[in-house]
């Protein structure tokens, strides 16, 4: 009998009856990959029913994510890191961010620089502002007794949708050449408001305002320390 080659079980089925391993590993082959990234994406629990529930009932669906079932949405951050990683590829190719930017004929500053990183890595720059926000959340919803990380979970799904408005914003802005910069923030601001509100209390309406100040002051604390950390790059490079 073979032994898996794990934790060196006796074999007599195809897979270890000890640790689940098989007993022999899958051909890696054109199937394989397209298999692996249906998973990554996760497509087969439902994308697109993902966006779908987050766009028409964010908090409920997020809250029953926590508390009752886990396998009906997509995984939250990679959720979050497929929505900016779509935002930064359709950008490369529409370019809607360079109308957010006016030219400079200056050096650029450190800060400049700093902003530019953040622009260029929505996926990690998503993530750490949701620690940003999460504080403030955590501060503005103290009494309702979710953790920190269950906050970030709720986070990376908003900003996930955040990211698909703004994306779609842009190309609207290329396509119809009119400015949607506003609108676009207004949009992502007014979404984010009603998702964290409907999240912790739907029917109150002092929880929509409570998560607009929490995103608007965890925004505001990821910007200065972003600049902060510009001026001390200019200041130990001088």
């Amino acid at each position: 009998m073979e032994s898996c080659k794990h934790c060196k079980t006796e074999l007599s089925l195809n897979f270890c009856p000890n640790c689940g391993r098989p007993l022999q590993l899958r051909r890696i082959d054109r199937k394989y990959v397209f298999q692996e990234i249906r998973n990554v994406l996760n497509f087969e629990k439902g994308f697109l029913y993902s966006i779908n529930e987050l766009l028409i009932r964010p908090g409920k669906s997020i809250n029953a994510f926590i508390k009752e079932d886990r396998n009906r949405l997509v995984k939250p951050i990679v959720f979050l890191i497929v929505t900016s990683f779509i935002y930064s590829v359709l950008n490369s190719i529409f370019h809607f961010e360079a109308a957010y930017q006016p030219p400079s004929d200056q050096a650029e500053s450190a800060v400049l620089m700093v902003f530019k990183w953040i622009q260029s890595n929505y996926g990690y720059s998503n993530i750490i502002m949701a620690l940003f926000i999460g504080f403030w959340i955590k501060l503005f919803y103290r009494k309702h007794g979710f953790n920190i990380f269950e906050i970030f979970i709720l986070l990376c799904f908003v900003m996930g949708i955040g990211m698909l408005i703004y994306t779609i914003s842009g190309i609207a802005q290329v396509l119809s050449q009119t400015n949607l910069m506003l609108l676009a923030s207004l949009l992502g601001f007014i979404y984010t408001s009603f998702a964290i509100g409907q999240f912790f209390d739907q029917n109150k309406a002092s929880s929509y305002v409570k998560a607009f100040f929490a995103y608007m002051m965890g925004f505001i604390t990821f910007s200065l320390v972003a600049i902060i950390i510009g001026v001390l790059l200019d200041i130990v490079l001088r």
